[in-house]
């Protein structure tokens, strides 16, 4: 395959994967899909998970990889980017994608671990409070589904919470690979060319 179709087979998944990312973490500011979490935690109220508000779908997984990926599909076409110059930048912007989805792998990564912000009873006081009860656990959480009913509001905000932030997980580390191969592939290009007929250096 030439380099120049590798980076077509590679930027069109980056397309789906970062626009994935950023309508995972949209979903995410808003648990049971109601918007008075949001202007809550906007007042001050700890009432939206932690790791949310990161931003890793739409910074990391979303821009630092769309931007990339527009780079990298010119790189593909009969245009000014089908050179050996586009391709030797096309490693450094995957380079930059490579960055924005550890930084989405980690913070998803991160919101998986530390578990969602939730209404819960404390098992000591007794009482009805807010924060994440699951911080401490380690991700144990995960495996123990008796333990999701210890959040009462929003509900079924861990399996919410779960679902997105594990497609965020794997969506990131498709994205990391893609990149990675990317900056494989762009060092090739430098050396033997695109194959996108006659180059312009």
């Amino acid at each position: 395959m030439c380099t120049g179709a590798c980076s077509k087979f590679i930027a069109i998944p980056l397309y789906v994967l970062a626009l994935l990312s950023i309508i995972c973490n949209f979903f995410l500011f808003f648990p049971d899909l109601d918007t008075q979490y949001a202007a809550q935690d906007r007042n001050g109220l700890p009432w939206l998970t932690e790791e949310v508000k990161y931003m890793g779908g739409v910074v990391g997984g979303g821009i630092m990889v769309l931007i990339p990926a527009i780079h990298i599909h010119l790189t593909s076409a009969k245009k000014c980017c089908a050179n050996r110059c586009g391709m030797f930048l096309s490693i450094g912007f995957a380079a930059g994608g490579v960055v924005g989805a550890i930084y989405s792998l980690s913070v998803s990564a991160l919101g998986l671990a530390n578990g969602p912000s939730c209404l819960y009873r404390d098992p000591i006081s007794g009482l009805q409070t807010w924060g994440t009860p699951f911080a401490n656990s380690n991700g144990s959480y995960l495996s123990d589904k008796k333990m999701w009913d210890l959040c009462l509001e929003p509900k079924n905000v861990v399996e919410f919470n779960v679902g997105l932030f594990s497609t965020l997980l794997v969506a990131a580390c498709v994205e990391l690979v893609l990149c990675l191969i990317q900056m494989v592939n762009g060092l090739f290009g430098c050396i033997c060319g695109t194959c996108a007929g006659k180059e312009v250096v």
